[in-house]
């Protein structure tokens, strides 16, 4: 499993047991999660639409419904898997029909799509069993898609963010120095894996890389509003937390009060090529 972006896994990830709890921690937190974290490009929505057979959505750890609600605008009728029943709710609450299980353990009930979508989350399955499952409940023809959003911190960010975290969390199992030293290429650290999870799971055309740059600005508020739901902080001691939002807020502070993020979204894509 990666320890780089975009949402850092455990150094010990490796553990099924581990891996598991990590993913399940977003739900302490599902409200601002939904309310704080970025959205995708349009752009990409309506690229992995245009290479679908149907709108028949599969969304693998639909979390919120942050991805699932972009596709539902763009016409689509979309079913969210998530481990978390809280982020599960939260998504049904907004219009979202979802159910609570593992991908890897989910009952599809004979259903199937026309294309199975991941946002944030695929870093957490194990890649041949994702994509394997993924092929399925995908009909002929049908895309997976996996995508995360990658950021890039300004240099004065990163620095407060890192030296707060070495400093408060010396012994964190996240890569938090990775992190917060992380460039826009290192996508290809989740990228890579996933790539070959769906060769070695085979009946998948030969995986892309699609990428899409874009630009945020943040504010002190809405920054620290999201830096809660990062994976490393969903489970912290409401002093360390403190601690951590305080230095990254006063370097914020120090730019004038907000900042400019920019992002790459990338996706891995690949086409069911043989009947389930």
């Amino acid at each position: 499993m990666p320890t780089l972006p975009p949402e850092p896994a455990p150094r010990s990830a490796c553990d099924p047991q581990l891996a598991c709890q990590a993913a399940a921690s977003f739900g302490a937190e599902a409200a601002r999660y939904d309310r704080a974290r970025p959205r995708y490009p349009d752009a990409m929505v309506r690229r992995i639409l245009d290479g679908s057979p149907g709108p028949e959505v599969l969304d693998v750890g639909c979390g919120t419904g942050i991805a699932a609600r972009q596709f539902q605008a763009a016409g689509c009728r979309v079913l969210g898997v998530d481990i978390d029943a809280r982020m599960a709710d939260l998504a049904r609450r907004s219009g979202l029909e979802a159910e609570v299980a593992d991908f890897e353990g989910w009952d599809p009930a004979g259903r199937t799509f026309d294309a199975v979508i991941a946002g944030q989350t695929w870093h957490w399955l194990d890649a041949v069993a994702g994509a394997a499952k993924a092929g399925r409940v995908l009909r002929p023809g049908g895309r997976l898609a996996v995508f995360w959003n990658v950021f890039q911190l300004p240099p004065e960010v990163a620095d407060a963010y890192a030296a707060v975290c070495r400093r408060v969390l010396p012994d964190s199992p996240f890569n938090l120095q990775a992190v917060a030293r992380q460039t826009l290429d290192e996508y290809r650290v989740v990228c890579a894996p996933t790539a070959d999870g769906i060769r070695e799971a085979g009946g998948f055309s030969e995986p892309e890389e699609w990428r899409f740059d874009w630009e945020w600005t943040y504010t002190r508020e809405a920054w620290l509003d999201q830096l809660p739901t990062h994976g490393a902080f969903t489970q912290l001691p409401p002093h360390q937390l403190a601690e951590i939002l305080a230095a990254v807020g006063a370097a914020i502070d120090a730019m004038g009060g907000s900042f400019t993020m920019r992002y790459a979204t990338v996706a891995v894509t690949t086409r069911r090529t043989d009947a389930a």
